[in-house]
């Protein structure tokens, strides 16, 4: 069965496999956006996304985030020798669906971290980096939504659940790039119908895409006022 949209005004979304391909989808799209909105010419970055295969089993294969590809990729493209400094210059988004309050489950989350459906993208963060959010990764990307009116939202995992993972930790360990795990909320993870929020793929999407356009020169910004 096919996604379908759901709901008194049609504001949810019925599919299998949001968790991942919701991410994937919406990061495209911001990549086509960012190139068509004036700011590439004069983007002193690189712009790039990777989509990996594995996630749910892992990543340890080919065509997982744990393999050497990404890192190969950008070796390509910047020189073997500028590779180490251009990693620590880079920043990278590890996009994956988040979990959002369970009405029926409300006290699973933290009452000052529950991800409601429409409120925007998550920026997640774990203090034994499950996720590899930073303070600064973190900054950034919240500046991006702020400068344009982008909702977002925060999450930690309660102290006494345990907590998933992302391929951000492994990306961040393989190559030394400061990393920020975020993700669109949805229910019914992992089930053959998840749940997300019609509103929600828009906002990841001008997120993502004022992420690509604005990173980079906001990061220099900053930089210069520190």
């Amino acid at each position: 069965q096919g996604a379908n949209l759901g709901g008194i005004h049609n504001e949810f979304v019925f599919s299998p496999r949001l968790d991942n391909l919701c991410m994937s989808y919406t990061s495209v799209e911001a990549l086509i956006d960012a190139a068509d909105n004036g700011t590439l010419d004069s983007d002193p970055t690189v712009r790039m996304i990777c989509l990996f295969d594995n996630e749910e089993i892992g990543s340890n294969s080919l065509m997982g985030a744990a393999s050497t590809m990404m890192q190969q990729i950008m070796e390509r493209v910047c020189g073997a020798e500028s590779w180490a400094v251009t990693a620590r210059n880079s920043l990278l988004v590890s996009a994956d669906m988040a979990h959002a309050i369970h009405p029926n489950y409300a006290d699973k989350h933290e009452a000052r971290h529950r991800p409601a459906l429409h409120a925007g993208t998550v920026i997640k963060q774990n203090a034994n980096q499950r996720y590899a959010t930073s303070s600064v990764t973190a900054t950034i990307l919240r500046q991006c939504a702020e400068r344009n009116g982008i909702p977002v939202q925060d999450f930690v995992v309660r102290n006494d659940s345990a907590c998933g993972s992302t391929i951000g930790p492994i990306l961040a360990t393989s190559c030394g790039i400061r990393t920020i795990d975020v993700g669109v909320p949805q229910l019914s993870m992992h089930s053959v119908r998840e749940m997300c929020g019609v509103d929600d793929i828009g906002h990841a999407i001008d997120w993502f895409t004022m992420f690509f356009a604005e990173s980079g020169r906001l990061e220099l910004q900053l930089r210069e006022a520190d």
